[in-house]
């Protein structure tokens, strides 16, 4: 769920790509204080509140999202888009979709409707793009949805409206998750690319949270509109890989995103805050370097908790339907490495973990459906979507 109106220097890539889709054992989070402190564990729950039922497969799912009526788009990170129709399970190809970066953790990524779809038919997507040189770069394009005919659909005119500046080398921590605020703002995640320094660099968009508006020009009032460029497109900085980007019932913007060795975060993103990464975090490097903690460092806005063994989130929704009463208000988080379904409780600009649900295999995303029923894409190949109702 994307909205509160419809409703995460280069060491190597293998080691970086390790720390982003590997992770470690489950273990449930602690407030963020040290790493030390942030080590408490438990098994996951096998007990089930919800039976999961498969529904269709697909290869490397990324994202999905409902559209108005019921329909299922699900994006492919090999650069398909299908829209599926839960009612009789059939899956039509949509094309129009831009030649992607596929390799590494690129390819083709989040995909949200406009908040007016029903008027506009707009959609807006995020993939890798090649650049010169070898290099790649994350963007986020919008296109309108066409009638569907007996073999499909198509998206007409793709236009980019965003961009990570500049394009670089490697093939990690892209991030370009998409959120549309209740306010009609588009929020996009933009990871540092594993090269550490552009997540406090304000020449560059990466290791941000950016505010554009819906057609990609910037608001007025964000916070560093005045310094001009790229700079503009800021809303908060200091962020590593960001894959779950979600408002809450009160309209707060929320993130979670993949730590290094250990600290994956949850975060209440505030206007121009900066959250510290690479200057501190709860984890370390993989080479064994030391990163200082969040409370060495009071003015790097500290995450609502944080999780060391890392739970690897791969999304973020904030539940708010009828099927799942206990978990109304509640952050559900997709777990990698965790293969789990993670419940975190938030209390004011704090979180903790509640409950994490033992899956068997890692979940990509989590999403609600209209009648308030959960989803769940399964990464890799052949994974599944799964529909989970109550017992």
């Amino acid at each position: 769920m994307r909205t509160s109106c419809q409703m995460l220097g280069l060491l190597t890539f293998s080691l970086a790509l390790a720390a982003c889709q590997n992770g470690g054992p489950a273990n449930v989070a602690t407030p963020a204080a040290s790493k030390a402190s942030s080590t408490a564990s438990t098994d996951a729950v096998d007990t089930q509140p919800f039976q999961a039922t498969e529904f269709a497969r697909f290869n490397e799912p990324w994202a999905m999202s409902f559209l108005p009526g019921g329909a299922l788009l699900v994006s492919e990170r090999g650069g398909k888009l299908f829209m599926f129709d839960p009612t009789n399970k059939q899956s039509r190809i949509i094309s129009g979709i831009p030649k992607v970066a596929y390799g590494g953790q690129g390819g083709l990524g989040d995909v949200v409707p406009h908040p007016n779809f029903e008027q506009n038919r707009l959609i807006y997507f995020s993939y890798a793009e090649a650049g010169d040189d070898n290099t790649r770069g994350a963007v986020v394009a919008r296109a309108s949805l066409t009638s569907f005919k007996a073999g499909g659909g198509s998206l007409s005119t793709p236009e980019v409206i965003w961009r990570q500046v500049p394009k670089v080398e490697g093939g990690g921590h892209y991030s370009h998750r998409i959120a549309f605020s209740p306010d009609g703002k588009l929020f996009i995640s933009s990871g540092e690319r594993q090269k550490f320094d552009p997540a406090q660099d304000m020449k560059s968009n990466m290791g941000k949270i950016i505010r554009l508006n819906d057609d990609g020009s910037v608001p007025a009032d964000n916070p560093f509109a005045s310094q001009g460029g790229v700079a503009a497109q800021v809303w908060s900085l200091g962020h590593r890989n960001v894959l779950g980007l979600a408002f809450d019932g009160q309209g707060r913007l929320w993130d979670n995103e993949m730590g290094p060795k250990g600290g994956d975060e949850i975060n209440l993103i505030v206007k121009g805050d900066n959250y510290g990464y690479p200057i501190v975090s709860n984890g370390d490097h993989y080479d064994g370097r030391p990163i200082p903690d969040h409370d060495t460092a009071p003015q790097y806005h500290a995450p609502a908790t944080s999780w060391t063994p890392v739970i690897s989130p791969s999304s973020l929704l904030f539940y708010s339907g009828t099927q799942f009463p206990a978990w109304q208000g509640r952050a559900l988080i997709g777990g990698l490495s965790s293969k789990a379904l993670v419940v975190v409780q938030i209390d004011g600009d704090s979180a903790r973990e509640e409950t994490r649900y033992n899956m068997g295999e890692r979940i990509r995303e989590v999403e609600q459906g209209p009648d308030g029923t959960l989803w769940l894409l399964e990464d890799g190949d052949n994974g599944r979507l799964l529909k989970l109702t109550p017992r």
